[in-house]
């Protein structure tokens, strides 16, 4: 998968919309993502389109 930038809600910004890239799927509509400098997870939602990242319990720590 190549890393593109896409709209997604963003939980930090109680679902408002902004800006993400996708980095990579990790499981089955499961997505690492990096908003703002921060790698976290989201999910993909087929009823309305939309990519909904969660930076507050997501967030990927490097090992």
């Amino acid at each position: 998968m190549t890393a593109f930038k896409t709209q997604a809600h963003i939980h930090s910004l109680d679902g408002k919309m902004d800006e993400i890239t996708i980095l990579e799927q990790v499981g089955d509509n499961d997505y690492i993502v990096d908003y703002k400098g921060v790698k976290c997870h989201a999910l993909f939602n087929w009823f309305n389109g939309t990519y909904y990242a969660d930076d507050i319990y997501t967030i990927v720590k490097e090992n």
